[in-house]
């Protein structure tokens, strides 16, 4: 049973199953004047689909009358029912420009996507077995954004959603064109997977992507710091009533694992050597070593482009150390620009 809540004036919160370790993500749906809006529409399988149907029913939703369709980002678990939504209610489907350009990348018939991440992955350190099974877990992803929806680029401003106003925050970092809106009088913010309650979002490196993600990241969250927020409402786990000290822990738990993996690499170590010290402890499947060997990745670049590591390629493996002049720690001024 699908447990809709309802989180303020025609806004909805629905849990929508996902056959991970999250086990929900939450997709928001609008109630207009003139019909619906849907914010996110999750991950294209069948527990999914029927949860949907469930929540058509109990809201006594006309799928005829939603008319928009808003995808935060194009990772599968928001944009793999986008398309099968567009089938069933003939709505537009709006992303922003930089996520179109990875939802076509990563999600078009014949993509080389996982191919290349196995490339750069390799090229990191990880073992030939690893990397295949990575690349074939990104393979079987494919089907579940099936069928892919006729997209529209978002470049407005501002969106109706539960017949206000909002705003349309850029929010890179966790996917490079993630969206944020923010109703000021509510002082609502819908974040997405920007800000979470229990967990820190995934923060990777990925072909075609931004090479430094985690200062995308660090900008982004003190941009919503700055916002008059009451509540946040996230794709995954409990309602944030807190925003401002949830980015604060978020910011401390990279600024401690930027000097983990800072020490981790003094002396020479592969971003896989690097992960493997940080993740082994967990039994990860290749589905999440993708995401741990990624978001080391992130860490170690980030690292980089402070000049308070050095990347090389040593034969044919990229390697990070520290400077040969730097045999100690440097403290680090606070990151994102504090």
């Amino acid at each position: 049973m699908v447990n809709i809540e309802a989180v303020g004036d025609n806004i909805f919160r629905i849990p929508v199953p996902v056959p991970f370790p999250m086990k929900y993500v939450y997709c928001y749906l609008f109630r207009e004047t003139d019909g619906w809006s849907l914010v996110d529409a999750g991950f294209h399988y069948p527990d999914a689909v029927d949860a949907w149907e469930e929540v058509f029913r109990k809201l006594g939703v006309n799928r005829q009358h939603i008319h928009s369709i808003y995808v935060t980002h194009f990772h599968p678990d928001h944009f793999g029912l986008a398309g099968w939504m567009q089938q069933q209610t003939g709505a537009k489907v709006w992303m922003s420009r930089e996520d179109y350009a990875m939802a076509e990348r990563v999600w078009k018939k014949r993509s080389d996507q996982a191919n290349q991440v196995g490339v750069v992955f390799r090229q990191h350190g990880v073992p030939d077995e690893l990397a295949k099974q990575i690349e074939e877990s990104m393979q079987k992803l494919s089907k579940h954004v099936m069928p892919l929806p006729s997209l529209t680029i978002l470049e407005n401003d501002e969106v109706i959603l539960g017949q206000r106003r909002w705003k349309v925050i850029a929010v890179p970092g966790h996917s490079d064109g993630l969206i944020n809106f923010y109703q000021p009088e509510l002082k609502c913010l819908l974040v997405s997977d920007h800000v979470l309650e229990r967990i820190t979002p995934n923060i990777s490196v990925w072909p075609g992507s931004h090479p430094n993600p985690l200062q995308q990241y660090f900008s982004s969250l003190h941009k919503v710091r700055h916002l008059d927020v009451a509540i946040a409402l996230p794709a995954h786990g409990t309602v944030i009533g807190h925003l401002r000290e949830r980015i604060d822990e978020i910011i401390k738990h990279h600024e401690k694992r930027l000097d983990y993996m800072k020490s981790l690499a003094s002396d020479g170590k592969t971003a896989y050597e690097v992960a493997y010290a940080v993740f082994v402890h967990k039994p990860l499947t290749p589905h999440q070593w993708r995401f741990a060997i990624a978001e080391t990745l992130a860490h170690l670049d980030y690292l980089a482009s402070l000049d308070e590591l050095v990347k090389e390629e040593r034969e044919g493996v990229i390697v990070y150390h520290f400077r040969r002049e730097d045999s100690h720690l440097k403290e680090r001024k606070g990151v994102g620009g504090r």
